[in-house]
């Protein structure tokens, strides 16, 4: 994978850079201290996933997020762990605060590869619906998916990631759509970029939900409907 650095700090810029030679499967082909630099460059070299600082002047990495076709990537990188809800908000692959640590950063490119291996391979496209099951064509098969084994779906740029125990599958879909097709009283939308089953929930807090080793945030304006859905009542206040 093509990758870039984004990045204010001109310390920042070379430790990550010293970081991401050693990761295999990814080549750093550049490295820039302002969003406008970045998308100047991005014009004309085709960038698979960029490293992106939040706070920088001009264009904050946020906004230049908002911009960036479905075709690329994005793992922010900052200081401020505030800004972790807006970055799904904004389909980011992964949120990681500084200073980076080796093994939180591998994890992320992890994650990246994978979602790029996908969307490069993707293929897949939603054939039906009915009321317990989706058909989705891959490879000239047709795959039957019951909406008991989804754990939770992934909204990705322009498509949405099925997660099925330790399968995933990509379709091009919107995630507002795919979740209007779900039964109610099994799925709930709890940010703009996921939508869970509450019957594979482990545990949750106020502000995440976890299932198995994923840990999917809630976001404000979803938080009161998630709880109405899954506890019965309103609980918001009390947690």
């Amino acid at each position: 994978m093509n990758c870039i650095i984004v990045d204010d700090e001109p310390l920042a810029r070379e430790g990550m850079l010293l970081q991401l030679q050693d990761i295999a499967g990814l080549t750093v082909i550049g490295s820039f201290n302002s969003a406008k630099k970045a998308r100047a460059f991005m014009e004309e070299n085709k960038v698979d996933l960029i490293f992106l600082d939040i706070q920088m002047p001009g264009t904050t990495g946020l906004d230049f997020a908002a911009t960036i076709s479905g075709e690329t990537l994005v793992i922010f990188t900052t200081a401020y762990s505030q800004y972790a809800l807006q970055s799904y908000e904004v389909e980011a692959v992964d949120y990681i605060v500084k200073p980076v640590k080796k093994e939180r950063l591998l994890k992320a490119v992890q994650k990246a590869i994978g979602y790029n291996a996908l969307l490069t391979g993707q293929n897949a496209q939603m054939e039906s619906m009915d009321a317990e099951f989706m058909l989705i064509k891959s490879e000239r098969r047709y795959h039957k998916i019951m909406f008991k084994d989804i754990l939770y779906i992934e909204g990705l740029k322009d498509y949405v990631v099925i997660y099925i125990e330790d399968n995933k599958i990509i379709t091009a879909m919107n995630l507002k759509t795919i979740h209007n097709h779900l039964s109610a009283g099994m799925f709930s939308r709890v940010s703009k970029s996921y939508v869970v089953n509450i019957n594979h929930i482990d545990s949750f807090d106020n502000h995440t939900i976890f299932i198995k080793n994923t840990e999917i945030p809630i976001g404000d304006v979803f938080r009161k409907e998630f709880l109405d859905l899954y506890l019965g009542k309103d609980l918001s206040g009390k947690l």
